[in-house]
């Protein structure tokens, strides 16, 4: 090892470590951090931007609009790379970081990879109270950005200039492991960015990291053997893991060769095309008939790269009490939920090693020929629902048929929060594997445009992002439009204009409220019986981008193939029914008063009763 040394100060250490951190993708050798999204300003713009200025050639730095889109851009991008190329946010101190909290809680939720580096105060605390700086009385050494503690991996705080020799490494080891993968934030506070030390040399030599693959314990893989092989009924989940492995492929072959149906979960959703024959559409709330009959019946589940949310397991109310569940997962805390099986690997791995231990068992022929039967019956009453008809207002499942048809086959769509993720979900039949992203984790109103710009920088010059998004989220966070247009990433965004947030409206009424706050004509406004609605059009035209209003689904194709042929980022807007919803689905479990003065109420939490009878009980 070289005694030699380096004087850098210390954000420019840290910029040329991260220069200097590789990767293989598809084979290809490509650096780990592919750039940077950054809001320069008081905290970060003196030290960390000059650092970053020198560099921009090899690790490029895009401008933001706002602190949390540029990072839900970052988690966009890792999404779409599952999980091996990894981008940086960094902000300045204060607002700027606080703004990226939220950002950094879907990246948590979701298991997904970004680096946030945002400015801090002073270390020598002369200068105090800085601009942008909260005081705690009692805790002088706590700033804002001990608020990321609650949605990180891996936090610290930079308080000398050697600590990053030994911070960034645990950093970038948390973000690639498989079991622990999600935000790494670092804290970097003004006077110690500043600071010059005489970094090693071996520091900065070029590293190539690869993603871990740990292999199961051989007693859990024969304890899933052998209770698997006693099924009559099994199903297969298939969850985000799988994607982020690379399990797809062998996930489907193995559920084929051993007869057992696999659905999916949202997060999993594009690991298979729809019209694969060992496939029954998604799982839960948001999920088919067919699932949700085939969970109900289910002796033994294989769950294979999902934390179980309450959205897939219908708050576990899905399944029978007696069912019994093989987790497997990288993730120990995942693989042992609800008294399951664990089986504590990565998915292909596990996948691999049950496969050659099952030996020639496959499930009797019924039960593959019945989750077939059930999702023709899916599939026929979705071909119903997408059917155009001569209502002036389409339905959710009517649009997203229409672009789900134009689309092409290497189109990543993506959507978030509101009622978009469960239609889509229904809805959507994938053309491609990995062509699907639904943030849902953490159900991210404002994700939808700022992930697809990182969707477009992952995948420029393969498909097209095509978003999908209400009235609500649109005005919620739009910002990366500009973005888009400035970068040239091109987007198709669909805006489905209902008037409000009509999917919580839904669940609003359907627990015995009166519509209240959520659609426009039952908010506080001015005019009820016809309050302002927003002109997408022009908004979109007035950030670069070019925009069409579509009255009706024929328009609305045109619209869509016309977008195709466009140069940059292009919306279009076409009102939706607020009311009308894709039927199917799982129970959920919702907060309901326990008294009140309404009939409406007082029967909905009856209800709410009866079905927390069918929960299964577990951690």
């Amino acid at each position: 090892m070289s005694d030699k040394t380096i004087r850098l100060t210390m954000a420019q250490a840290l910029v040329r470590y991260l220069c200097n951190q590789y990767t293989v993708v598809e084979g290809e050798r490509v650096p780990l951090f592919a750039g940077v999204f950054g809001i320069f300003g008081h905290g970060n713009v003196t030290c960390l931007s000059e650092a970053l200025e020198q560099v921009q050639d090899h690790l490029p730095t895009w401008r933001g609009q706002n602190e949390q889109s540029m990072a839900l851009a970052a988690i966009g991008y890792a999404k779409a790379k599952l999980r091996r190329q990894i981008m940086v946010a960094t902000t300045s101190v204060g607002p700027g970081a606080t703004n990226m909290v939220t950002a950094a809680g879907v990246a948590h939720a979701n298991r997904l990879p970004v680096l946030l580096l945002s400015g801090d105060t002073y270390t020598n605390r002369l200068p105090d109270p800085v601009l942008q700086q909260v005081e705690h009385f009692g805790s002088p050494s706590t700033t804002v950005n001990d608020s990321f503690k609650s949605v990180s991996r891996f936090w610290d705080r930079i308080n000398h200039p050697a600590q990053i020799l030994s911070s960034l490494p645990q950093a970038l080891a948390t973000m690639l492991d498989p079991a622990d993968c999600g935000p790494a934030f670092i804290g970097l506070p003004q006077d110690i960015q500043e600071i010059a030390y005489d970094y090693p040399e071996e520091f900065f030599k070029e590293t190539l990291w690869t993603i871990p693959r740990p292999r199961p314990s051989r007693d859990e893989v024969k304890a899933a053997v052998e209770l698997l092989k006693t099924a009559k009924n099994p199903l297969i989940i298939s969850g985000g893991g799988v994607r982020y492995s690379g399990a797809s492929e062998a996930l489907a072959e193995f559920a084929l060769a051993r007869r057992i149906p696999m659905a999916e979960t949202i997060a999993g959703k594009g690991a298979v095309v729809h019209d694969h024959p060992a496939y029954v559409g998604p799982l839960g709330i948001e999920g088919t008939d067919a699932a949700k009959e085939l969970a109900e019946s289910a002796d033994v589940v294989i769950a294979v790269g999902t934390r179980m949310q309450d959205f897939t397991t219908g708050s576990w109310t899905t399944f029978h009490k007696d069912t019994q569940f093989i987790n497997i997962n990288a993730a120990r805390f995942d693989a042992r939920k609800h008294r399951a099986l664990p089986v504590v690997g990565d998915a292909l791995e596990c996948l691999n090693d049950i496969d050659i231990a099952m030996g020639d068992w496959a499930c009797d022929p019924a039960r593959m020929l019945d989750a077939q039967s059930l999702y023709a019956d899916w599939n026929k009453m979705l071909d119903a629902c997408q059917a155009p008809t001569k209502t002036d207002v389409p339905s959710y499942s009517q649009v997203i048929a229409v672009v789900n048809k134009t689309a092409k086959d290497n189109d990543t769509v993506v959507t978030a929060a509101g009622g978009l993720p469960g239609e889509t979900v229904k809805n959507w039949r994938t053309k491609a594997p990995n062509t699907f992203d639904c943030e849902f984790g953490f159900s991210c109103m404002g994700y939808e445009i700022a992930g697809a710009w990182g969707v477009a920088m992952a995948t420029q010059g393969v498909g097209t992002p095509i978003v999908l998004l209400g009235d609500g989220s649109y005005m919620m966070m739009n910002s990366d439009i500009y973005s888009s247009v400035l970068s040239g990433h091109k987007m198709i965004i669909v805006v489905c204009d209902n008037g409000g947030y009509g999917v919580i409206n839904r669940l609003q009424t359907n627990m015995g409220m009166p519509g209240f706050n959520n659609l426009l004509k039952d908010s506080r406004v001015l005019n009820k019986d016809n309050p302002l609605h927003v002109d997408f059009v022009k908004h979109a035209e007035s950030m670069g981008a070019l925009a069409r209003h579509c009255e009706g689904l024929a328009e609305f194709e045109e619209a869509l193939e016309w977008a195709q042929t466009t140069d940059r980022t292009t919306v279009l807007s076409i009102n939706s029914d607020a009311h009308k919803w894709t039927p199917g689905g799982a129970d959920w479990y919702v907060a309901s008063p326990e008294v009140s003065k309404r009939e409406s109420v007082r029967k909905a939490r009856e209800g709410q009763v009866e079905f927390r009878k069918k929960q299964r009980r577990g951690v």
